[in-house]
């Protein structure tokens, strides 16, 4: 039998969700033996690529990049996870819905600066509102937390790779 293909993608958010990943330290190795990492942060793949059977989405989609991006891993996914709560539900990135992008921009790169002030060119261009996952394509799994635990994401992936839908009302909640 050949092995899954799983992906973890970073949008807008903090690797927090990848930290906790890594945390689950020796059991990566069962992972490991279950499926392939096909894309990832923490691998050189520079294309996300095609039939990926399990994708983990950490962070919100902030930016045309993220949108992009979130767009064409959904294409190639059979099973999309938003994993952590900037992915669920927007969290600190939609921090700045409020202000709107101009006055960010202008906050960060103008006056919080001391040398050559101004918005540079090659920040990706941000979308006029952050939004979590689900608002821009459809999820299959949450996994609430900021960051989920490792064993949290570990058991989640684990029933996800043996055809079940995890069951994580007991295991997580927002915030934790």
């Amino acid at each position: 039998m050949s092995k899954q293909r799983l992906a973890t993608v970073w949008l807008d958010g903090c690797s927090g969700c990848h930290m906790s990943f890594l945390d689950m330290d020796l059991r990566l190795i069962q992972l490991s033996e279950m499926a392939d990492l096909v894309y990832s942060p923490l691998v050189d793949t520079k294309q996300f690529p095609e039939n990926v059977d399990v994708t983990l989405v950490e962070g919100a989609v902030s930016s045309e990049e993220d949108l992009h991006k979130i767009q064409a891993v959904r294409q190639r996914t059979t099973t999309l996870v938003s994993l952590g709560d900037c992915a669920v539900t927007g969290n600190v990135p939609a921090m700045r819905n409020p202000f709107g992008t101009k006055a960010v921009c202008e906050r960060a790169y103008c006056e919080n600066v001391t040398l050559d002030p101004g918005i540079p060119d090659q920040v990706p261009r941000l979308l006029s509102c952050v939004r979590p996952v689900h608002e821009v394509v459809a999820v299959d799994v949450y996994i609430p937390g900021c960051p989920p635990s490792a064993d949290v994401i570990f058991y989640a992936v684990i029933e996800l790779l043996n055809g079940r839908k995890p069951d994580l009302s007991v295991m997580t909640r927002f915030g934790a």
